[in-house]
């Protein structure tokens, strides 16, 4: 199934190596499951997982699954308890170690994987700016924000030049996801091999070296920028990272042994097998990561943090705040009645913005958005129809039923649990208005009680078809 360029080049690069790597790929890929913090802790999701789980070793949060099993279906997927991300990914995350309170931008965000990560590790707090320049992709990862309950989170479909020249130095880190090969995922997406060449190589490492100069921008003087890809070629890897070394004597890379949990079965870069001729940077480039997926449970990856000097005489970080547009009127009274009527909570209203129809809480410390192309400009609370208010998904899932005053809390056994998640009316006796519905006590979205009969608002894109299948 592999190209035979692409087989002869890891034999070059792997050595004495190589059969043991050709071997892996007779091998099922691993399931990742990675817990969503914001919602449940470890322990408590042990307590209730329907799958059998083993520790990844270098992230706290993820697990291992057995084959056969089908988590993408399951309510509690469907809650939002966990995201089913490739294992080694989730060593980037835990590398660019996020920090409640800090200013994070991941550059090229879509699908979520990462994002939500990263989500989960800043705990509300702080600002988390998700970029896709490309726009059908954007929509994935705002749904799949939405799901995980994040409320700092900006999103945006832009370009990073333009991300770049808006904000300066602005972010503590900036994590490049950089678009690759993908030699590191060929066991797990066997199409990509149709695709591969060496001249794709080339053409992803002519563009990396553009991504990478841009995100360095976006960086403040002793902040950090985490290089990553999945693919295995020098040439997008530490061909990348040396010549953007050669040109930004302002970074250096950061030595990441024992940092984020990291075992031993991890095993970092090898000097000896990767020159770039003539010796080249070996000795630095000797801290970044390679993870392989003969040595690991896990797919292909390569990882590079590069932290910016503290002395940087730059452009200043970008000092304008958010804009923000408050509702009045009408608005802020449709706003008020659904609260009345619905919440049990109090959410501050000092940081409310209405941008068209759709209102937001902006988080706070949010840099100005104004000229940039912006998907959602914070937790999305709801739209603005005709004389009414009507909640998100996204409002629901960052929630709990604590602060709903009618909640209907199925368990996994409930068939009406099953209805739901079909979009299906069901019948329930109750005061007519909006409805948190939940399984074992996590929302999944809403429904509208009007004369006994509960009306779905669950997203199309999460409903089941067919029977059950958890």
């Amino acid at each position: 199934m592999l190209p035979e360029v692409f087989i002869d080049r890891m034999k070059v690069l792997l050595g004495e190596e190589f059969d043991q790597f050709l071997a892996c790929y007779q091998d099922h890929p691993q399931i990742g499951l990675r817990v969503n913090t914001l919602k449940i802790n470890v322990g408590d999701f042990h307590g209730i997982s329907p799958f059998k789980l083993s520790p990844i070793p270098w992230t706290g949060e993820g697990f291992f699954l057995p084959e056969g099993c089908r988590p993408g279906t399951h309510p509690y997927h469907a809650a939002g308890l966990y995201y089913l991300q490739e294992p080694s990914a989730m060593a980037v995350t835990e590398l660019l170690d996020p920090q409640p309170g800090e200013r994070i931008l991941d550059l090229a965000a879509a699908p979520g994987g990462k994002t939500t990560h990263i989500a989960s590790k800043m705990k509300q707090q702080g600002i988390l700016v998700a970029n896709d320049i490309h726009a059908h992709r954007v929509r994935d990862l705002f749904n799949n924000l939405e799901r995980w309950g994040a409320k700092n989170t900006l999103v945006l479909n832009e370009t990073p030049e333009r991300l770049a020249d808006h904000f300066g130095p602005f972010f503590d880190k900036v994590l490049l996801d950089a678009p690759c090969s993908g030699e590191g995922m060929f066991r797990k997406d066997r199409p990509a091999t149709y695709e591969w060449s060496p001249s794709m190589v080339e053409s992803c490492a002519r563009r990396q070296d553009i991504l990478i100069r841009h995100s360095a921008r976006l960086v403040r003087p002793g902040g950090r920028l985490i290089y990553a890809t999945c693919t295995f070629a020098p040439e997008e890897n530490e061909g990348v990272i040396f010549r953007f070394l050669q040109a930004h004597p302002d970074f250096k890379i950061e030595k990441i042994e024992n940092r984020a949990g990291f075992s031993e079965g991890v095993p970092g870069w090898i000097p000896e097998a990767f020159e770039l001729g003539e010796g080249r940077g070996v000795d630095e480039l000797a801290c970044t990561v390679r993870i392989w997926p003969h040595k690991v449970p896990g797919e292909g990856h390569f990882i590079a943090v590069l932290k910016r000097s503290e002395d940087l005489l730059s452009n200043p970080t970008n000092p304008n705040p958010f804009q923000l547009f408050p509702p009045k009127g009408d608005p802020l009274s449709y706003y008020r009645t659904f609260e009345r009527e619905t919440l049990d909570c109090d959410i501050p209203i000092d940081r409310f913005s209405l941008h068209g129809n759709h209102l937001y809480r902006v988080p706070v410390g949010a840099p100005d958005l104004q000229g940039l192309r912006v998907v959602h400009w914070g937790w999305w609370l709801g739209t603005m129809k005709s004389k009414r208010f009507e909640p998100s998904q996204a409002f629901v899932m960052a929630l709990s039923p604590g602060d709903i005053q009618q909640v209907s809390d199925f368990p996994l056994e409930d068939p009406s649990l099953l209805g739901y998640l079909r979009g299906e009316v069901l019948v329930e006796p109750g005061e007519d208005g909006w409805v948190m519905v939940a399984v074992d006590g996590y929302p999944l979205g809403w429904a509208k009680r009007v004369n006994n009969r509960l009306k779905p608002h669950f997203p199309r894109w999460l409903r089941l078809v067919g029977g059950s299948s958890w």
